[in-house]
């Protein structure tokens, strides 16, 4: 199934899939693979939470969010049951899940698969689920071995390798990086996001000459941008420039939670299958 060249021009927008709001990448379709990222609109809950949180760990009503979820996995004509979701840490670890797995953390936070950012799966019907409020939320996938990963990637995941290991564990299932697709969904744009020296000193550290690229001078801090340190993590481990797409839409400046502008807040989601 060829991959290139990819219809940039339309690489995200956002349209009505069943009950609610979402962004979508059209071309994926061709892919075979059925993906989404809800915004913050037509969902149940109130307060700092309004309206379409996904998150059981913000401290919304339980109630409230299985109905949101509800109306995103049906998004994706899937039903809660479904939907497989992480225990997101920060960290790097990319955990391999199929059917066996399907609902895992869709109902209950405590029997989410344990400890990992990064979800891969070679199954279809598996809806792969990635919480975000920031973060970057990335899709990935290998066409013609029909491999797929979404990914949680924050600052701390694009100067540790998230994406790599991400990329790793699709590997041991037939996926290659000059194969690989990736979609990096809304982030905090780095206009937002002002870092003291830990940042600053990890992006160097990951980077090297190229952090530059992802730290802006302000003031005494730097602007850090997120989704430009995963996009060199993505090109570091052998995905190709035009191969990766990135939404055009920020969530601290769209219809998206961003916990940089209100704390407490939701959650919104990256869920994807493979068809």
């Amino acid at each position: 199934m060829p991959t290139r060249p990819l219809p940039w021009a339309t690489s995200a927008q956002l349209t009505r899939a069943g009950e609610i709001e979402v962004l979508s990448w059209p071309w994926l379709d061709a892919l075979g693979v059925d993906a989404v990222v809800t915004t913050r609109e037509c969902g149940v809950s109130v307060g700092p939470y309004r309206a379409l949180n996904l998150g059981l760990h913000v401290g919304d009503d339980p109630d409230a969010v299985a109905e949101n979820r509800r109306r995103a996995a049906g998004a994706l004509g899937a039903v809660v049951d479904d939907l497989v979701l992480a225990d997101q840490v920060h960290g790097t670890r990319a955990a391999l899940v199929g059917a066996r797995d399907a609902g895992r953390g869709a109902r209950d936070a405590t029997d989410a698969v344990e400890g990992a950012d990064a979800l891969v799966t070679a199954e279809p019907g598996v809806v792969l689920v990635t919480l975000v409020a920031d973060c970057s939320p990335v899709l990935l996938v290998d066409p013609e071995a029909r491999v797929l990963a979404t990914v949680h990637a924050g600052w701390r995941g694009a100067v540790a390798g998230t994406l790599r290991e991400a990329i790793s564990a699709m590997a041991t299932l037939g996926a290659r990086p000059e194969r690989t697709v990736a979609a990096i969904g809304p982030t905090v744009s780095p206009k937002a996001y002002a870092v003291g020296p830990e940042v600053e000193a990890a992006a160097r550290g990951a980077f090297g000459a190229r952090a530059d690229e992802v730290l802006r001078p302000h003031g005494d801090r730097f602007r850090f941008d997120v989704a430009g340190a995963n996009r060199l993590q993505l090109l570091a481990a052998g995905v190709s420039e035009d191969q990766i797409a990135v939404a055009p839409f920020a969530s601290d400046d769209g219809p998206f939670f961003s916990d940089r502008k209100a704390r407490p807040c939701g959650r919104f989601g990256l869920l994807a299958r493979l068809r």
